[in-house]
């Protein structure tokens, strides 16, 4: 888009003080340019925003590829043969749906011998086009909890945009309706769940001040629908969040957990039951992480070496002997995963644990019970080489469901029956794109320190290893995330389909190989998560997979801290780089949205030593002058209230002041995930898909 002769000189003079050299401490920090697009919804930030759309949208939508690229990913997320994901509930299964004719999506439940069967019959409970319609919103799901046995009752929570912010109302499923003067809490961050009928338990802003700086709520109450409050925990507003965990058993309600992060990392833990005036706290080291409750037992997975226990362990406290067991209460070990192991997922039966691993970055499920006073384990016999998920557990009864998949294997969901180790494959998606030309492998790269980086090539059989296919590399690399093998029928539809191959680098800071594996890229050793990006990319060249022409990278969030970070470092590494929701700007993460949270993570800036280690890689600080950066493509959500829509801002307003290509887009509802709307999820991923062939494939 042509400037003005006035705006060329307003650009020049904002680049002058980005570029100016420091001198003395008021230099060292100069103001921020584009503070201002941290307003989020102001006129003149939505204004620079609608400019930015339309120009990346003239050049993305503006490609022949796009009405392709569109419609091929519509009729992937609109498909009415995807698998509903069950979710048990009043003996039945539950099901949130959204395809073409239901945008916003349908709540809806079928009995268990009918989901088993072809053809499901389905009972819609509540309709979201019709209720935002109807009120005049735009409302997106974010799930229900109902109160057992019976879970007639359930406690819905709505949000209007796709923020993390949702309002709880109470809904009966009998009448389909929402209860007149019924339990009802406005739009906030919160956590809520049933402890009997007419009671609940609530972590929520009661007053404004009531509020953490990560944003979250730190006051947990009791709450009768007779109006009725008292006060169960009271934790800190230094605290990152803190919020109840309800325990059942048989539907029977036994207290409360509480569950107090002091860091994203680091928790106290307290059990209050009807028994005790005040809550119990549980002798256990902070990195400690809670996973679930079964047959009366606590389960607890450790994430650092504690009284001869290895990180990585799964223990457990039995809730009966709380408060009642003289001297130093020990818990018992459940599991110790081994070098090559990484628990990725516990969840709990009536009388069993299903424990969900990543052995070599690749799934198994093994149920857990109880037998002559220990921890007994048996191997479910479900696909091998495949990444497996756990998708919902019946406290009611020993059940579950799992998912099997890999890149060039649909997904399956299977039925398990953890009592007997039965299980049933129930059905598989179609092929949504033709995988028989492509082949996957597994690598490891050298990183800088010498550490060997396992990641995964997906790439056409016939192509030669003369650098010449155009790769896509995703990384994450944090918060202890494992990135196994995943159907993408995107990916390969719009991808590979064209002769692309798609690339995951395993790096430091995920959950691979378990918490040592996340311990070693945190904080100041942060820099070890990139150097492990750039060694995979290098080994593919020396593999001749592709070259820095051919080779694009995409990330998310967390990843979009790596993005950028590897876009300034390592500019001639790549040609193509999508930033998606990302931080940026990390000496300022922490008082944007939900940053303050991440402290445990990153470090905190405005401590002079993490900011100094910080600073060293923060590319919104590191972006240089005379440099040759890929033309990158920044992509965020005005309504993502985790991670603030304003570092994806800055960025670009920065690069355009620099006199830097790239392209900016900003989705106006949708929230952090950004796939609310399968519609508008296609437009993106089309975008996104036009982009990469334009640097990598043209």
């Amino acid at each position: 888009m042509a400037k003005t002769r006035g705006m060329k000189s307003l650009l020049a003079a904002v680049a002058a003080l980005i570029l100016a050299p420091a001198v003395g401490h008021a230099q060292t920090n100069p103001p921020d340019p584009f503070r201002w697009l941290e307003d989020i919804d102001a006129p003149r930030s939505m204004a620079w925003v609608a400019q930015q759309n339309a120009r990346t949208a003239k050049r993305l939508e503006g490609d022949p590829r796009y009405a392709v690229f569109h419609r091929e990913a519509l009729a992937i997320f609109t498909a009415q043969d995807r698998i509903p994901t069950p979710r048990f509930r009043a003996g039945g299964i539950d099901n949130f749906w959204q395809d073409g004719q239901h945008v916003h999506g349908i709540w809806r439940h079928a009995s268990l011998a009918s989901y088993r069967s072809a053809g499901p019959q389905w009972e819609t409970l509540l309709d979201l086009d019709q209720l935002s319609k109807g009120e005049g919103k735009n409302w997106i799901w974010k799930g229900a909890t109902c109160l057992k046995p019976q879970e007639r009752l359930c406690l819905v929570r709505l949000s209007n945009g796709g923020s993390d912010a949702v309002e709880v109302r109470e809904f009966d499923r009998t009448t389909r309706r929402f209860v007149a003067n019924g339990f009802h809490f406005p739009v906030a961050k919160q956590t809520i769940d049933w402890m009997a009928d007419g009671y609940v338990v609530v972590s929520r802003p009661w007053t404004p001040d009531e509020v953490t700086p990560s944003g979250y709520p730190y006051v947990v109450r009791a709450v009768g629908r007779d109006g009725v409050v008292s006060e169960l925990f009271r934790g800190a507003r230094s605290d990152v969040r803190d919020g109840p965990v309800v325990l059942r058993e048989g539907g029977r309600f036994e207290g409360v957990l509480i569950d107090r992060s002091l860091s994203f990392f680091e928790h106290e833990f307290y059990v209050k039951t009807p028994l005790r005036d005040r809550p119990v706290r549980l002798d256990l080291p902070p990195k400690a992480e809670y996973q679930d409750y079964v047959a009366g037992q606590l389960i607890f997975a450790l994430k650092q070496d504690w009284k001869g226990f290895h990180a990585g362990a799964l223990v457990a406290y039995e809730l009966a002997l709380l408060g009642h067991v003289s001297g130093e209460m020990r818990p018992e070990l459940v599991f110790q995963p081994g070098p090559r192991q990484a628990i990725q997922a516990v969840r709990a039966t009536k009388y069993r644990l299903l424990v969900n691993l990543l052995e070599d970055v690749k799934g198994a499920v093994d149920v857990y019970s109880r037998s002559g006073g220990r921890w007994v384990a048996r191997r479910l016999d479900l696909p091998r080489d495949a990444n497996l998920t756990l998708v919902d557990a019946d406290d009611a009864t020993d059940r579950a469901f799992a998912e099997a998949e890999g890149f060039l294997e649909p997904t399956s969901l299977w039925f398990l029956d953890a009592a007997t180790s039965e299980t049933v494959k129930l059905r598989q998606l179609p092929p949504r794109f033709d995988a028989s030309r492509d082949v996957v492998e597994q690598s490891w790269a050298t990183s800088a320190d010498g550490t060997r980086i396992p990641y995964f090539v997906v790439r056409p059989k016939a192509a030669k290893l003369d650098g010449a296919t155009p790769t896509v590399m995703y990384g994450y690399g944090g918060f202890e995330l494992a990135k196994p093998p995943i159907y993408l029928p995107e990916m390969g539809k719009l991808w590979l389909e064209r002769g692309g191959a798609y690339v995951i680098a395993n790096i430091r800071g995920g959950g691979e190989f378990g918490p040592a594996w996340h311990e070693a890229a945190l904080r100041e050793h942060r820099q070890r998560a990139f150097d492990d990006f750039a060694a995979v990319a290098r080994d593919l060249f020396k593999r001749g997979v592709t070259s820095p022409r051919r080779l694009g990278i995409y990330g998310r969030s967390n990843g979009g801290i790596l993005m950028s970070v590897s876009m300034t470092q390592h500019p001639e590494l790549w040609n193509a780089v999508v930033i998606e929701s990302p931080l940026i700007d990390m000496l300022r993460y922490n008082h944007l949205s939900a940053g303050a949270s991440w402290v445990g993570e990153y470090g905190d800036p405005d401590v002079p030593a993490d900011r100094a280690f910080i600073a060293r890689y923060s590319a919104y600080q590191n972006l240089k002058a005379g440099m040759r950066y890929p033309e990158p493509y920044i992509t965020t959500n005005t309504r993502d209230d985790r991670v603030h829509p304003g570092h994806a801002r800055k960025f670009a307003a920065k690069l355009e002041a620099m006199g830097y290509p790239y392209l900016y887009y900003e989705q106006t509802f949708g929230g952090h995930a950004n796939d609310a709307d399968p519609e508008l999820n296609a437009r993106r991923w089309a975008r996104h898909y036009v982009y990469l062939a334009q640097k990598l494939m043209d």
